[in-house]
Formats: C-alpha cells, structure tokens, sequence
C-alpha cells in the first residue's frame, strides 16, 4: 500500500516538473495576475477541544475569524496554538468540537478538501524538484493556464528575494532560504485560508523584519484570511489586525495589538507581551475620575475603577510610562516612589534601569539614553500618571 501511494507521489511530482519545463520553453508576456481570483473567507471555531491521553492541549476553543483578517495565535510552547493550527488545517482530528469556512463545516474534511494553504516550520519542500518546480507546484495541480504560471513564479521568487534560485534543488539552499520558498509556495495560489506555524522563525533578524512587512503586504494585496502561529510579540504586533493570547489550551484575550499591550485584561497577557511592572492591593475609595489603591508600596492612584471599595487588585504599570527624577524633581499630581538605581543595562536605543524601592520591591524603568544621566546607586524618583496604570484581578 506504501510503495502504491510513493509511486503515485512520484509519478505526480515528475508531471509536475515536466509540466513546469514546458512552460518555461515557451514564450511568455504579461504580469501574472492571480489575486484576481481570491476567496476571501470567514473561519468560525466553536467549542474545539483536543486531548491526547489524559492531557487536554485545547479546551472548548471559540474563534471567529473575519474575512480578510490577519489573526495571530500567540503564546508560549505547549499553550495549544499550532495544535489549533493543526486541527483547522486538518491534520490533527478534534475530540470534539466544529470547524467551518463560510458556514460550511469542514471538520471531517481531509486537508487536501479544505482548500487551505499552510506553510510548515519544517518547509516540506520536494527534495527532487526544483525551486521553481516547487513554487510552480499548486498552480500546475489546480491547471492554471501556463502562460500565468512562470511570471507568476519569477515574481513570487524576486518577492522574497531569490530570484537566483530557480533552478537549484530544495538541498541547495539555506534553512532560511527554503522557509521563504515554503512561503512563495503557499501563496502561489490564493487559497480560502492561509495558515502559516512559526514561518519566520529561521530567518535572520533583518530578513525576517523584511519579511514581516512584505507578507503583511501581499495578505492585503490579495485579501487573504491568515492565521499565523508564534511566539514573538513583536511579529504579532507588526503584523497583526488581531491577536489571540494563548494559555494552557484556552484563548486569555482576543483584541487589536494595541488593545493587547495598552488594556491587558489577565496577569498573564500583561506579562506575556511586553515587559510590565505588577503591585498588588485593594481598593480604598472612589475619587471623581480616579480611584485609589493601597499597596506595599503605599496609596497609588488610577483611573476610575468599577470594583467595589475592598477588592484585591493589581495594577500594571509598563516600564516605559514611567519617569525618574531627583528625589527635589516636581511631582505633583503623579505617583511617587523613592528609591535607588539597583542596575542599568544599555540596549542601543533603549536604557533598562532596575530601580530598588525603599521596601525592597524593584521597578523596572525604560528610557532612551540621554534622557537623564543615572547610574547604579542613585536615589531616585519613580513617578507615573494615574491613566498610566492598568487594574486587572489580583
């Protein structure tokens, strides 16, 4: 039965390339012009869950997708959110649960029914085609007429920068180099979904901010509806309309980037995306446009909360909304809290300042260099306006 479905995979693969090298003979003219026949979909997941064993990796996940929308699953290893991946593409079956496009349900559809693109951490390129042949690959197998097919490819190869690879072999190239070619492959052919785990995660730091700008780019241009794994806050931010924090199986927050970083709802999405300084108390009273909360560190304010008088909170602040002045600086109107520069660490265009307070608890303060002169051991003031803070559950 194996050796059946090889020769069948080999026989496909040789059509495939003969198919491409006939092509390629023949006189072409014109800018290949595929987006014009995109689907732009909408994805419903509902109450999708995935145990293995005793282990359940999703819990009862609900996810809506809107059409065109570029949504990021974010979070840490083992959360759950290239299993989810998996499960949309049709590679993992769900223990329970549902998946549609566009109304239709798809969940016990095989991958191959589902049209959807998916781009794999692992590449899976053909070893024995060319780079060409590979880009080429979809667009042979759904019949594209083949005057569209080798622009098509030369164009998707100067988009991510390899136009010099066309005729080497998938071995002939970097790791780095075979993720984009996994990429040009994977939109070759505008699929109802673009599914992409981690597809960046090779490539070195300026091509992958390059890379980051141009995919945003063609997902708009062709109006694809993507669903993009990682664990990198800032490719979910520069890239994302919308970002799924992930834990433990479960989706903590589903907003816009800056939603997610300005007005975290949970500790772990405030911790999880950013750096964030965390002080826990309770609240006194309600002032006007502010409530006051007592901490450790003593009564700290913030905007209006709508917790009652005497429930424990935290209060998040971010390191860049916070100042340092000489313990004479003017104040007023903002939180204040002494203490003493513990460490600094430079960051090229960034200053991370750890600041002792005078109850032991440290802060972490960010600020450019030039901004102020500090070095380890000065007494400081740490201040910050009361719309600064964020007030989630303790």
């Amino acid at each position: 039965m194996e050796r059946g479905v090889e020769s069948q995979c080999l026989a496909l693969i040789s059509v495939v390339a003969s198919a491409f090298r006939a092509m390629n003979a023949e006189e072409t003219s014109g800018a290949a012009n595929i987006a014009e026949n995109a689907i732009v979909s909408s994805l419903t997941v509902s109450e999708l869950t995935k145990r293995f064993h005793d282990v359940e990796v999703v819990k009862s996940l609900d996810l809506e997708v809107r059409a065109g929308e570029f949504l990021t699953l974010l979070g840490p290893s083992g959360c759950g959110k290239t299993t989810t991946l998996r499960m949309i593409a049709g590679f993992v079956t769900p223990t329970s649960g549902r998946i549609s496009i566009d109304g239709e349900t798809i969940t016990d559809l095989p991958p191959q029914r589902r049209q959807i693109g998916m781009v794999f951490q692992d590449y899976a390129l053909f070893p024995h085609l060319t780079i060409a042949e590979n880009v080429a690959f979809g667009l042979v197998e759904r019949r594209v007429s083949r005057d569209r097919i080798s622009p098509r490819v030369r164009e998707l190869l100067e988009l991510v920068r390899l136009p010099e690879v066309a005729d080497r072999l998938p071995s002939q190239l970097s790791g780095g180099q075979q993720q984009r070619v996994a990429l040009a492959r994977a939109i070759a052919f505008p699929p109802r979904l673009l599914l992409m785990d981690e597809p960046l995660g090779a490539l070195d730091l300026k091509m992958r901010e390059y890379m980051q700008v141009e995919l945003r780019r063609i997902q708009q241009e062709l109006g694809l509806t993507t669903i993009y794994v990682t664990h990198d806050q800032v490719e979910a931010m520069t890239m994302s309309d919308r970002i799924a924090v992930m834990n433990a199986g479960k989706i903590e927050q589903l907003d816009s980037p800056e939603q997610i970083y300005n007005a975290p709802r949970t500790k772990f999405v405030a911790n999880f995306v950013g750096k964030v300084n965390f002080m826990t108390g309770r609240v006194t009273r309600h002032l006007g446009s502010e409530s006051a909360i007592e901490t450790e560190e003593g009564t700290l304010l913030c905007r209006l909360v709508q917790q009652p008088v005497g429930t424990s909170v935290t209060m998040a602040v971010r390191p860049e909304r916070l100042k340092l002045f000489s313990h004479h600086g003017d104040v007023a109107g903002m939180n204040a809290l002494h203490g003493s520069v513990a460490s600094e660490t430079f960051c090229g265009n960034l200053l991370h300042l750890s600041v002792r307070l005078r109850n032991a608890n440290t802060v972490l303060v960010e600020s450019k260099p030039g901004e102020g002169r500090w070095k380890s051991g000065d007494d400081v003031t740490v201040a910050w306006k009361a719309e600064d803070a964020v007030i989630m559950a303790a």
